[in-house]
C-alpha cells in the first residue's frame, strides 16, 4: 500500500503541467512546478503552489535532467512526481530513480515501461497472450539482407520501424527492395539519433488502415479496465492531428471485444496506472495490436468528455494504492467528443515551425467546448519545445453536434503573431469524407486535403479583398452623401442669414 500523496512535483511544462495542477487543486494536493530559463513567465509557474528553476532552455539541461528534477523534488518535499507526457514520461530509468529516492512515480513501473518501450519484446509478450499483432519479423533485424528476405515473404509495401521509442519517429516506408535497402540505413541512423539504439524490425504495411486506440487504467490490485476507444486516424507523418470518440466504425460488440483484448494486453505486461493500447484496423475490420503507450496521452481529454471521468485524479488515486472505483459494466459512453491539436506550425509551408511572442489571442468557449492551453496575450511560443500550443475539444450529444461546435470554435479561435494548424482543421471539419467517417491514416493524401485547404485560403483571400473594396466604395458613397448634406445645410444656413439681413 502506497502512502497518501500530499504534494506532487510536475516534471513537465505547458498545458499538461496546468492540467495536473488543476487536478491537484481539486484534491487539495500541493502542486510543485519546475521551469527552465525559457519558461520564467509561463502560466504553469504562476498557477502552481510552488515553482523551482530547473536549468537552461535546452531540454537536456532542464526538463530531461533526471538528477536535477529528483533533487529538486526532494528539496521541495514532494511525495510524488507526475511526468505528464513527452520528456521523461517513457524513460524506464525515471520511475526507478524516483523510487530509490522515496518518491512515488505517477505512472507504470520501470519493468512494465521497459517491456512496452521495446516493441519487439512487447510483441513477443502479446503473441503469448494471444493478442493479435501485425505480420512481420519476430525479432530485431540488424542485417539488411535479412530485412529484404522477411519483406519478400510478407509482401511489399513494408515498414522499417525502430524497436524503441514512439511518436512516429524511426519509421520508414519501403515499396520495393531497392527502396528498402536505401531506407534501412536511414532508419537505423534515425533510430540511433532518437533513441541511442539502431534496432529495427520489419512490419507489413497495411493500407487504408485506421488507427484506433483504447484508453486503459490498471491498479496495483490487478484490476484492469478499458475506457473505450479513440479514433486517431487523421495523421501527418505518423503524428496524430485529430482524435475522436466514439470511432465511426466501432459498434458496441466490437468495443467490448477489442476492449477485452486491450485489458488482456495490459495484464500481460503487468501494467500499472493509465496507458493506451494502440491498434490498426484494416478495411476488413481486423484489429492488430501495435503498442502500449505507457503514459497519459495528449488526447486523454477526449475520453474524459465521453466518460465523465477525471483521468489525472484517477492516476493519483491508483498511485496511492487505491483500487479502481468502478467496474467495466458501470461505464457508459455519453455523446461524442472531437479534439484538434493546435500546433505552432504553418500548414501552407510544409508545417514549418512558427515561434515567437503572441501579442493577443481569443480562446473560444461555450456549450461543449474545452480548451487546454498555456496561451495568454504576451506569452512566448518557444522553439525549444513541442509545437503543441493548445488542445481544442468539442463535445456534443452526437457526432454532428460535436462537429458543428468544433467548426464554430475554430472560427472563434485566433492566435496572433504565429502560424498554426487551425486553417487545416477548418478544411477537414467540413470535408464530406470526414463527415461520412471515411477515415484512414492516409486521409490527408487520399482526399487531397492540402489542395482543398489552399483553394479555400485563396477564396477567403478573394472574399476579403472584395469586402475591402466594397467597404472603401461604401465609405466613399457615405462621404459623398455626408458632403452633399453638409453643402446643402451650409447653403440653407447662408440663405437664412441673407434673408435675415434683408429683413
Amino acid at each position: 500500500m502506497s502512502k497518501k500523496i500530499s504534494s506532487i512535483l510536475i516534471a513537465n511544462r505547458g498545458e499538461i503541467a496546468l492540467r495536473v495542477i488543476r487536478a491537484c487543486k481539486e484534491l487539495g494536493i500541493k502542486s510543485i512546478a519546475i521551469y527552465s530559463d525559457e519558461d520564467v513567465r509561463a502560466v504553469h509557474v504562476k498557477r502552481a503552489d510552488e515553482a523551482y528553476h530547473i536549468g537552461p532552455a535546452a531540454p537536456a539541461q532542464s526538463y530531461l535532467n533526471m538528477a536535477k528534477i529528483v533533487e529538486t523534488a526532494k528539496a521541495a518535499g514532494a511525495d510524488a512526481i507526475h511526468p505528464g507526457y513527452g520528456f521523461l514520461s517513457e524513460n524506464e530509468n525515471f520511475p526507478e530513480m524516483c523510487e530509490k529516492n522515496g518518491m512515488i512515480f505517477i505512472g507504470p513501473t520501470a519493468k512494465a515501461m521497459e517491456i512496452t518501450g521495446d516493441k519487439m519484446k512487447c510483441k513477443e509478450v502479446m503473441k503469448k497472450a494471444k493478442v493479435p499483432t501485425v505480420p512481420g519479423s519476430d525479432g530485431i533485424i540488424e542485417d539488411v539482407e535479412k530485412a529484404a528476405d522477411i519483406a519478400h515473404k510478407a509482401g511489399y509495401p513494408v515498414l522499417l520501424k525502430s524497436a524503441f521509442g514512439g511518436g512516429g519517429r524511426g519509421i520508414r516506408l519501403a515499396n520495393n527492395e531497392k527502396q528498402l535497402r536505401q531506407e534501412f540505413e536511414m532508419a537505423s541512423a534515425e533510430s540511433r539519433a532518437a533513441f541511442g539504439k539502431a534496432a529495427l524490425f520489419v512490419e507489413k504495411y497495411l493500407q487504408k488502415i485506421r488507427h484506433i486506440e483504447f484508453q486503459l487504467i490498471r491498479d496495483s490490485h490487478g484490476n484492469g479496465r478499458h475506457l473505450f476507444e479513440r479514433e486517431c486516424s487523421i495523421q501527418r507523418r505518423h503524428q496524430k492531428l485529430i482524435e475522436m470518440s466514439p470511432s465511426p466504425v466501432v459498434d458496441q460488440k466490437t468495443r467490448e471485444r477489442i476492449g477485452e483484448i486491450a485489458v488482456r494486453a495490459a495484464a500481460a505486461v503487468d501494467y500499472l496506472n493509465a496507458g493506451t493500447a494502440e491498434f490498426l484496423r484494416d478495411p476488413e475490420g481486423n484489429f492488430y495490436f501495435i503498442e502500449i503507450n505507457s503514459r497519459l496521452q495528449v488526447e486523454h481529454p477526449v475520453t474524459e468528455l465521453v466518460t465523465g471521468l477525471d483521468l489525472v485524479k484517477l492516476q493519483i488515486a491508483i498511485a496511492q494504492g487505491e483500487e479502481i472505483p468502478f467496474k467495466q459494466e458501470d461505464l457508459k459512453m455519453n455523446g461524442c467528443a472531437i479534439e484538434c491539436r493546435i500546433n505552432a506550425e504553418d500548414p501552407f509551408y510544409e508545417f514549418a515551425p512558427s515561434t515567437g511572442i503572441v501579442p493577443n489571442c481569443n480562446i473560444p468557449y461555450g456549450p461543449g467546448i474545452r480548451v487546454d492551453t498555456y496561451l495568454y496575450p504576451g506569452c512566448n511560443v518557444s522553439g525549444y519545445y513541442d509545437s503543441l500550443t493548445a488542445k481544442l475539444l468539442a463535445w456534443g450529444k452526437n457526432f454532428e453536434e460535436a462537429r458543428v461546435r468544433m467548426r464554430n470554435a475554430l472560427d472563434e479561435f485566433t492566435i496572433e503573431g504565429i502560424n498554426t494548424t487551425i486553417p487545416l482543421y477548418k478544411t477537414i471539419i467540413d470535408e464530406p469524407n470526414f463527415i461520412k467517417g471515411e477515415l484512414s491514416t492516409d486521409y490527408l493524401e487520399r482526399f487531397k486535403i492540402f489542395d482543398r485547404m489552399n483553394e479555400q485560403a485563396k477564396e477567403r483571400a478573394k472574399e476579403k479583398a472584395r469586402a475591402a473594396v466594397a467597404a472603401v466604395l461604401l465609405q466613399s458613397e457615405f462621404v459623398k452623401k455626408v458632403g452633399a448634406a453638409q453643402t446643402a445645410a451650409t447653403a440653407a444656413k447662408s440663405s437664412k442669414w441673407k434673408m435675415m439681413r434683408v429683413v
